[in-house]
């Protein structure tokens, strides 16, 4: 099963209101989502997300996210090549999943079922 590529980076931020002025600096533009807990550009059919660092589903570094047709599907054949899954398929609200994985060396790679 293929993937749609990496369409959206979450970034771990410690003070969301600075990070958010140097991110609509950088982009040009003010975010599309901007909330106490997430902040999210939309710019050039990527999606910039800013997440408060230490939140319990914090990420510790950036997470590129894989968009994909079928989650489930691809955890699993992520954890037959030898992933470990480190946050199962979770609804983050409107239908879209979200879950982790880790490769064998650790890195964090990110996956994305919008419904």
């Amino acid at each position: 099963m293929t993937t749609m590529g990496i369409k959206t980076v979450l970034h771990p931020v410690s003070d969301l209101a600075a990070a958010k002025a140097v991110y609509t600096a950088l982009l040009g533009h003010a975010p599309q989502t901007d909330s106490p807990y997430y902040v999210g550009f939309e710019s050039e059919g990527q999606h910039i997300g800013l997440v408060p660092a230490g939140g319990a589903q914090s990420p510790s570094t950036p997470v590129s996210y894989w968009h994909v047709g079928d989650i489930e599907a691809k955890v699993a054949e992520l954890t037959a090549a030898g992933a470990a899954i480190q946050q199962p398929a979770h609804d983050v609200g409107g239908g879209r999943l979200v879950a982790t994985v880790t490769d064998v060396d650790g890195n964090v790679l990110g996956l994305v079922q919008d419904n």
